[in-house]
């Protein structure tokens, strides 16, 4: 089966929602916008997770923060707090995601952050930032493409530019930017190569297991394209984030010291009239 669309993911959660007392002002469409690509089962799992939220925290009825809090449980794990990072760590975990959010946020047409953290998830993830879009979208275009791969790169470009080194933490982000990137030259024809399928998808509802439809040659000058596309967006992030360093070390400063952050938060410190000012004595460790 298809994953469900907008108002698909809004009407099953209304319909899970029946089974639990939910308060008045619970705003399903704005649950189901931060839960795209989520299935009809782990919507479900969402609101029986804000619903088991609601009673650990003595409510009786769930409210908009339990569901979004849940949204994040089955995204990316249960808070770990027993995860203790090391000062440096947590450090360099701030500016890896301020890296995201603020290359997502000075480029046009990207989905707007709504909230970045740097409490590690069950998952494994240290820190993460949402982005939700506004509306539905079944089409990307390649710009958009673009920016979602500089976006992804914004992390590591914020650790070298800081730091002058580079972690293990963007593993998960050179997969989803390397996986873009490859999709734009063999499956939408974004490339030099034009209007040329170059791999195909089998058991798509299975998984969608690729493989390339090419000579080997051929799949040699994927692999080129594939890493001129990443580099020159890694080039794009660190301009932006190279010109921005002073947004640069006051929000990292600022996750950092509260360790998450609200989408209208991070707009607020980065329109600031104070903010080079806040920067102003930010250290740097590495």
């Amino acid at each position: 089966m298809e994953l469900p669309d907008l108002q698909g993911r809004e009407e099953i959660l209304k319909v899970h929602a029946k089974k639990v007392k939910v308060g008045p002002n619970v705003d399903f469409a704005a649950i189901a916008r931060a839960a795209a690509g989520a299935s009809g089962a782990e919507l479900a799992n969402m609101v029986n997770e804000a619903a088991l939220r609601a009673v650990r925290d003595g409510r009786r009825a769930v409210t908009q923060n339990d569901l979004m809090e849940s949204v994040e449980v089955v995204i990316a794990g249960y808070q770990k707090k027993n995860k203790i990072l090391s000062n440096k760590e947590k450090l360099i975990v701030s500016y890896h995601e301020i890296g995201h959010a603020l290359v997502a946020a000075l480029q046009e047409g990207t989905a707007p952050v709504s909230k970045i953290t740097i409490i590690p998830r069950t998952s494994g993830a240290l820190g993460y930032t949402m982005q939700v879009e506004q509306e539905e979208q079944n089409l990307m275009s390649k710009t958009q493409l673009e920016n979602k791969i500089a976006t992804l790169t914004g992390g590591r470009v914020a650790e070298d530019l800081v730091f002058h080194s580079i972690t293990t933490g963007a593993s998960n982000d050179i997969e989803q930017a390397t996986k873009l990137a490859r999709s734009m030259v063999t499956r939408f024809g974004m490339s030099d190569f034009g209007m040329m399928a170059l791999e195909t998808v089998n058991n798509a509802y299975l998984g969608g297991d690729a493989s390339l439809a090419c000579s080997p040659e051929t799949a040699a000058l994927v692999d080129k394209k594939v890493e001129e596309v990443i580099r020159t967006q890694y080039q794009k992030a660190e301009q932006l984030l190279g010109s921005h360093m002073a947004e640069l070390h006051a929000l990292a400063k600022h996750l950092y010291e509260n360790e998450t952050i609200t989408g209208e938060e991070f707009m607020q410190l980065m329109e600031a009239p104070r903010l080079t000012a806040v920067a102003e004595g930010t250290g740097t460790a590495g």
